[in-house]
């Protein structure tokens, strides 16, 4: 893009490749003009790689140390401890903290975690706790080490350690991708500064990111807002960006996302990142179709379509062809999606454990043989001889070790030759094999199919909508069926419904054509897909600002006084000034000093500094006036990438 006029010059898509990420990244630009690639003053990277790996459940093996305070495994570590210690509202320490115990649990850890997380009750009141305890970590493991005062200073110890755990467990993810751009730039002759976009539409450096991966998760949606309202004009809107593993949905409002006040909830999970208010649901264009007994399933799993490994592996087609001939009968419910073994889904390896202990002897006998081609359970345990349930998938896909290929939505379309881009065959094949196990025809299969996806979509926008309207999305009975008449668009016995939203759809992402297009019919509103929905995050990625808030916290030493000492709490440390008006001036002062340096790291020129004041006020009673209980003071730095010029 020329971002001076803001026109798109070229563009290109090419589908992940997770063995080695640098694959799909140099699949995506190859075919650029080498000349323009040669002006390119900065790049940008918005990734849903975060994301997908906290809704999917995958990341590296993390510890976890707890402080003065029982965690309640929202997101679960693989190993973790509680150790005496904490402090209070006013940062003084309540309980010693026991250092020869946070040394014993991390020495039984060594060799086997890849990060570890560190949080303390009331840290960010007082990180003292968790600074001792990351030094003890750094001394005894070569591991990234996160606190969670770093990452929040919002009080709720549950979800800074949740946000935590994430962060821990996704820097080899993060860091992995950006090894992986940079060394295809390199290949390309770039050398423009990477920015990587953050969840609240903003940009940091790559050092940054690699810090705090976490601060990227919903950057992915966070970039299509920007980019939905950059393609079509339209500053009030909603915005549906489907991608291969989830339909993430965000409102414009006055040109702008709004942001979550309380930090995103990702996978049903309450964090204490930044960033725009998005409803993240795991249906994509990849999302796993099975079917467990004779019902139709949609997971939030992102497998491989078939059409695609079809076309990557001639023995995806050949086993998928095999299977016309094979009879099939009704079986049983599983308790569990993880435990339903279907022969049209295949897995390959994506890499090997780098300790052999995380898995089984079976595992890493099928890990090896998977690392050949693709096989189906079945035929993996007839070779190996070794029964198929006893491979541990669910985990050995945790770990991102391997890769399923099955039936997805992008399967569905190639199968009714509404799109086909790659090997439809392959789709026919899957569907007529799973039809044949819930007993239809292949085109009842998609219909249902289908109608699912559509009754999914709808059924997120409406949860969004209503829980930002009304404060929650609690349906009665009455209500939920009210809603699944209008969704269905079937009337009742004695009544109908109808919902009309009233305010346009941005589509976003390569199947917005098709599957957004249909909740616009459904809810009575225009749709917006323009040539340039296909690449809307990446255009969003590119038009937006470096940016980069701290947040303090004045209280008076006396509620309700404003002429006295007044207590100042951050993470840059905690202060304690004379009066009022030296705490809002010399916070305002420091933090004007942190965040500008922090956008100038990242590489941000022409800075402006914006501070926002929040007075949190009590009333005493009917008709009294209110008095001061505490402030809450954000300074906010932002400014445009430097671009990188030959002279450079």
């Amino acid at each position: 893009m020329d971002l001076e006029s803001g026109k798109i010059l070229c563009k290109a898509k090419s589908l992940t490749t997770r063995e080695d990420l640098s694959i799909g990244i140099r699949g995506s630009i190859v075919d650029f003009d080498t000349e323009l690639l040669k002006q390119v003053g900065v790049v940008s990277l918005s990734s849903t790689l975060a994301t997908n790996s906290v809704v999917e459940g995958k990341g590296c093996r993390v510890a976890l140390v707890c402080i003065g305070s029982e965690y309640d495994f929202s997101v679960r570590p693989d190993f973790d401890t509680v150790v005496e210690g904490g402090h209070d509202l006013h940062g003084e320490e309540i309980h010693p903290l026991d250092e020869d115990a946070a040394r014993k649990f991390l020495e039984s850890v060594k060799g086997r975690v890849d990060g570890v997380a560190v949080t303390g009750y009331l840290a960010v009141r007082n990180p003292d706790h968790e600074k001792r305890v990351k030094a003890i970590a750094k001394e005894i493991l070569d591991v990234p080490v996160i606190c969670g005062h770093e990452l929040s200073s919002g009080l709720g110890f549950n979800e800074r350690t949740a946000t935590c755990i994430m962060n821990a467990k996704l820097v080899p993810v993060i860091d992995d991708l950006i090894r992986s751009v940079k060394a295809v730039l390199a290949e390309k002759g770039i050398h423009a500064p990477l920015m990587i976009v953050k969840g609240d539409g903003s940009m940091m450096g790559e050092a940054l990111a690699k810090e705090k991966p976490v601060e990227t998760i919903l950057c992915g949606p966070a970039a299509s807002l920007i980019g939905a309202m950059y393609l079509t004009g339209q500053k009030d809107a909603i915005v549906m960006d489907m991608g291969g593993t989830t339909t993430d949905i965000g409102i414009l409002r006055d040109g702008k996302p709004r942001l979550e006040p309380e930090g995103a909830i990702i996978g049903g999970k309450r964090t204490r990142v930044t960033a725009a208010e998005i409803a993240t649901s795991g249906i994509g264009g990849d999302s796993r179709i099975l079917v467990n007994g004779r019902r139709i399933i949609l997971s939030a799993l992102r497998v491989v379509p078939l059409c695609i490994a079809a076309s990557q592996w001639p023995c995806v087609k050949e086993h998928m062809m095999k299977l016309s001939g094979v009879q099939t009968r009704p079986t049983p419910e599983s308790f569990g999606e993880d435990n339903v073994l279907l022969d049209n889904e295949m897995f390959r390896t994506l890499k090997m454990p780098k300790d052999e202990s995380m898995v089984s002897d079976a595992d890493l006998k099928l890990l090896t043989l998977l690392q050949e081609r693709p096989y189906s359970l079945n035929e993996a345990g007839d070779i190996l001889g070794i029964h198929p349930f006893t491979f541990n998938m669910h985990k050995l896909e945790g770990y991102g070790l391997v890769q399923r290929i099955g039936m997805t939505p992008t399967d569905l379309l190639h199968a009714e030759g509404t799109y086909v881009n790659f090997d439809a065959e392959a789709s026919k094949a899957g569907v007529e094999y799973l039809s044949r196990r819930v007993g239809v025809t292949p085109e009842e299969f998609i219909t249902e199919a289908k109608q699912k996806i559509r009754e999914k979509l709808c059924i997120e926008l409406m949860k969004e909508l209503m829980s930002e309207e009304v404060g929650s999305y609690n349906l009665t009975p009455a209500g939920e069926d009210m809603l699944m008449k209008a969704i269905r668009h079937k009337p009742g016995k004695d009544f109908n419904c109808m919902i009309k939203v009233n305010k346009p759809i941005i589509g976003i992402g390569a199947p917005a054509g098709v599957y957004i297009r249909w909740v616009g019919e459904v809810f009575d509103t225009d749709v917006y897909v323009t040539e340039d929905s296909d690449v809307g995050n990446a255009i969003g990625a590119i038009t937006s600002s470096v940016s980069e808030s701290i947040s303090f916290l004045l209280r008076p030493e006396l509620a309700g006084e404003e002429d006295c000492e007044f207590e100042v709490f951050s993470k840059l440390g905690n202060f304690k000034y004379e009066n009022l008006q030296t705490a809002l001036s010399e916070s305002e002062r420091i933090g004007r000093e942190a965040v500008i340096a922090s956008v100038e790291s990242s590489g941000a020129e022409d800075i402006s500094v914006s501070v926002d004041r929040d007075d949190h006020k009590y009333a005493i009673g009917a008709g009294e006036s209110s008095v001061l209980m505490e402030i809450r003071l954000t300074v906010t730095a932002a400014g445009k990438p430097k671009q990188f010029t030959s002279s450079q």
